[in-house]
C-alpha cells in the first residue's frame, strides 16, 4: 500500500505543477504583451504635406508634420511636430505643437507647447501659447481650459482657459489672471 501512496503523491503533484505552471510564467507573457502597441498604424506617412479644402472649394487647412500615422478603424490620424495652417479668409492661423491627434469630426488635439500664431498682419493678437489646445476645424473655433498666454505688439495676457471664434475674430480667456499693457 505504500507503494500506492508513493505513485498517487507523485501522480498528484504532477498533475499540480503542470496545472499551476501557467501562473508562474504568467510574467513573461505580461511582458511581451506590454512591448507590443495597442493597435497598428494603418498608414504612416514621414515629412507630410497636405492641404484640405472645403464644400465649396476654399481652403479649409494646410498641414505639414514630421510624421503621421492613420489609424483608420479608430477613427484618427496621429502626427508628430505639426504645423496647421487654418484658412479663414483674411483671418488666417498657423498651429503648430509637439503632437497633435485628428478626429474624423474634424476635430483637432494639440498637445505639447502649443503655438497659434495670428497671420494677420497688424492684428491686436499675435500668438497665443498653451499646453493642450482643442480646434472645432469646420467651426473655426480653439478651446483650452490650461494656462495661456496671449500677445500682441503692445500686450501680454495670462490666465487659465480660452475660447476663440477665429471666424467672428473673438478671444475670450476664461480666467484672467494678468495683463500688461506695453508702451508703443
Amino acid at each position: 500500500m505504500t507503494v500506492l501512496r508513493v505513485i498517487l503523491l507523485i501522480t498528484f503533484s504532477a498533475l499540480m505543477i503542470w496545472l499551476w505552471s501557467p501562473m508562474f510564467n504568467a510574467s513573461e507573457i505580461d511582458k511581451k504583451s506590454d512591448d507590443e502597441p495597442l493597435a497598428k498604424p494603418d498608414y504612416v506617412a514621414t515629412a507630410l504635406e497636405q492641404t484640405t479644402y472645403s464644400e465649396n472649394g476654399l481652403l479649409n487647412y494646410h498641414v505639414t508634420a514630421d510624421k503621421m500615422e492613420l489609424y483608420q478603424d479608430l477613427g484618427f490620424s496621429h502626427f508628430a511636430k505639426p504645423i496647421f495652417t487654418l484658412y479663414n479668409g483674411e483671418q488666417n492661423w498657423q498651429i503648430s505643437a509637439l503632437e497633435a491627434t485628428l478626429y474624423e469630426n474634424n476635430t483637432l488635439i494639440l498637445e505639447g507647447d502649443v503655438l497659434a500664431k495670428n497671420l494677420t498682419p497688424d492684428a491686436m493678437i499675435s500668438t497665443i501659447n498653451a499646453d493642450n489646445v482643442r480646434v472645432e476645424i469646420k467651426q473655426k473655433l480653439m478651446k483650452s481650459e490650461h494656462p495661456v498666454i496671449i500677445t500682441g505688439p503692445s500686450l501680454k495676457i495670462t490666465g487659465k482657459g480660452l475660447h476663440a471664434d477665429l471666424q467672428k475674430q473673438l478671444i475670450e480667456l476664461i480666467n484672467h489672471t494678468k495683463t500688461i499693457y506695453y508702451d508703443q
